[in-house]
This record gives C-alpha cells, sequence and structure tokens, in this order.
C-alpha cells in the first residue's frame, strides 16, 4: 500500500478509521482521498485498506 507517496505495508486488511487511528492521526483533522476519491468522515470505517490502495492523507494544522 502507499501513504502520502510511501510504501507501507499491511499484515492484514483495515479499515480507513482503524488505520488513522493506529498512526495517530485524529479523523476530524484529516481529509483522506483513497484511489483517487475522497472518503467522507462517515465513511472512514466502511472504506478498508488492503495492499493494492493508495491513500493520501491530508492533515490540517491551525496558524499562519
Amino acid at each position: 500500500m502507499q501513504v502520502n507517496g510511501e510504501q507501507v505495508t499491511l499484515e492484514t486488511p483495515v479499515s480507513v478509521a482503524d488505520y488513522l487511528e493506529a498512526h495517530g492521526f485524529r479523523a476530524e483533522r484529516v481529509a483522506i482521498e483513497l484511489n483517487g476519491e475522497i472518503i467522507p468522515r462517515d465513511k472512514c470505517a466502511d472504506a478498508m485498506l488492503d495492499d493494492q490502495c493508495v491513500m493520501e492523507i491530508v492533515q490540517f494544522v491551525q496558524g499562519g
């Protein structure tokens, strides 16, 4: 799987929500693009990741 341009190995398929939580992301502060499509926050628990996925995580930060 590719996340933000880097290869990542998944032990088993996992949901986007579980991946975010396991890697310290706060779901309310990120936008997810999975295989070229934006994933709505309320669908992150249903969207599954596998070794063929390409995911971009954009994290919102405060300040200027």
